[in-house]
């Protein structure tokens, strides 16, 4: 879809390039076993979640000869993002990988989290606990025709950050999912190596993030020029509320308690009662952006604070922002006789301007593609409310999702070898513009993918 006109790029990968958003193992041999269960001809079809847990091996394992310490490539080759791996979608795969509770799920989380230590510990300029949005897994030719010609560990055994896309920058979100991540394989294993690292993790947010404007909570991170960036983001102080009450349960250290509470002090100023919902945030620490209301900030806010008082976010989420794609919608890309339903990025999702592309060399937004990332963690968020109708809602979304992973994306790749077929959930079911500046298109992803594993497992991420 992306051509050679450039890569459709994540909502995670706008710091490095210098853009804010408005305050939004096993071997390989072991792999080729579960995917030889998963797709080989005359097999026993596997179970959908089963399916989903190949399609994390095989992007995992998708360049053998490249080292053993490695990470999970995001996309499929054909997003036009070669072997990004970005940070996110690397803790939400750890995540995934413990919600199985197996011994295969565990060694892969293991070696994930190790991977990110290891990222934090041979940083190339820092020496500071941070990470950086992305980095290269495998080898790839860039589209001005320049080389990449490492895996995850660089010749000179530095890690090999995603400079040709600019993923440089650090996100407070990122750093958090990655402390979440690395503070659930510390409880899991009781290595003290995985709670050094989400430590770590926190004191860079802590000493970067904090800011005493009015509206408080903890700033957006810096960018690929280590220049910190004005926002303020509902989503990653929600994601501190986790992160800093693990940190002080796991440490004892009542300093994460207070940091925790600066962060949800944040997150309920975000609060409009009028309307049952969570705002985004703000770009300049007084004033609160009401425009556009994004899905996350719904769904994770339940998750993290299991508020009875906010929990009507979930249904604001599933009543305005739910959408309905097939193929009959202006610029869907679903297939004929095949329909979707979920929910979008955000209220200006459904209002994209659909006689235009969503950004140059992109192609025109349905505003009723399906977000699929986003339809699971409402799905896992009902679950978790357990209110009257929940689960049976949550139960149509993920049959949705997982319809999406049989149906969509199939022939796509990773480290040019085909998928299992029916393994991995695209990104969304047809182009959908955020209006965040980005889009999100019908490409198998590592994050889509971990979030609806963990919501057919029940699974909170975000609970202290």
């Amino acid at each position: 879809m992306t051509g050679r006109q450039g890569p459709a790029l994540s909502r995670r990968s706008l710091i490095g390039a210098g853009l804010g958003i408005s305050a939004a193992g096993l071997t390989a041999a072991g792999s080729g076993q579960a995917l030889a269960a998963a797709g080989s001809p005359g097999a026993r079809p596997a179970s959908a979640p089963a399916r989903g847990h190949a399609f994390l091996a095989a992007a995992m394992d998708a360049y053998p000869g490249h080292g053993s310490i490695r990470l999970t490539q995001s996309y499929t080759d054909q997003a036009g993002l070669f072997s990004t791996a970005f940070t996110y979608d690397n803790a939400l795969a750890i995540l995934a990988h413990l919600a199985a509770r197996t011994s295969a799920g565990l060694t892969r989380a293991k070696a994930l989290g190790d991977a990110l230590l290891y990222a934090q510990g041979h940083d190339p300029a820092y020496d500071d606990g941070r990470l950086r949005q992305a980095y290269n897994v495998g080898p790839y030719t860039f589209y001005d025709g320049s080389l990449q010609p490492d895996g995850f560990v660089r010749a000179d055994g530095t890690a090999n950050v995603g400079t040709q896309f600019g993923f440089t920058g650090t996100a407070v979100g990122d750093m958090a999912w990655a402390g979440i991540a690395l503070s659930a394989l510390a409880r899991r294993t009781g290595a003290r190596r995985f709670l050094g690292g989400a430590v770590r993790i926190g004191e860079w947010i802590e000493r970067t993030g904090r800011t005493d404007e009015p509206l408080g909570g903890f700033k957006f991170g810096v960018d690929g020029a280590n220049q910190k960036l004005p926002f303020t983001s509902t989503e990653h102080n929600t994601d501190l509320i986790c992160l800093f009450g693990r940190l002080a349960r796991l440490t004892g250290d009542r300093a994460w308690l207070e940091r925790r509470g600066r962060a949800e002090a944040f997150v309920r100023r975000m609060w409009e009662p009028s309307g049952g919902f969570f705002y985004t945030g703000t770009n300049d620490g007084v004033t609160v952006n009401t425009s556009p209301v994004p899905e996350d900030t719904q769904t994770w806010t339940h998750l993290a604070l299991g508020s009875r008082r906010h929990s009507r976010s979930l249904d604001w989420a599933a009543a305005e922002l739910a959408v309905l794609d097939h193929s009959g919608r202006v610029n869907s890309t679903v297939p004929a006789g095949q329909s979707y339903e979920g929910v979008t990025f955000s209220s200006a999702s459904l209002l994209a301007n659909e006689d235009a592309p969503i950004a140059t060399g992109q192609p025109r937004p349905d505003r009723n593609g399906v977000w699929f990332e986003g339809t699971a963690h409402l799905a896992l968020a009902l679950r978790d409310r357990g209110a009257r109708g929940d689960e049976a809602r949550a139960r149509r979304l993920i049959a949705s999702t997982e319809k999406a992973q049989d149906l969509l994306g199939g022939g796509q790749t990773v480290g040019g070898k085909p998928l299992p077929e029916r393994c991995g959930v695209v990104s969304a079911s047809s182009p959908l513009d955020t209006g965040f500046g980005f889009g999100y298109y019908p490409y198998r992803h590592t994050g889509a993918t971990a979030w609806y594993l963990m919501a057919a497992a029940r699974y909170n991420p975000l609970q202290v």
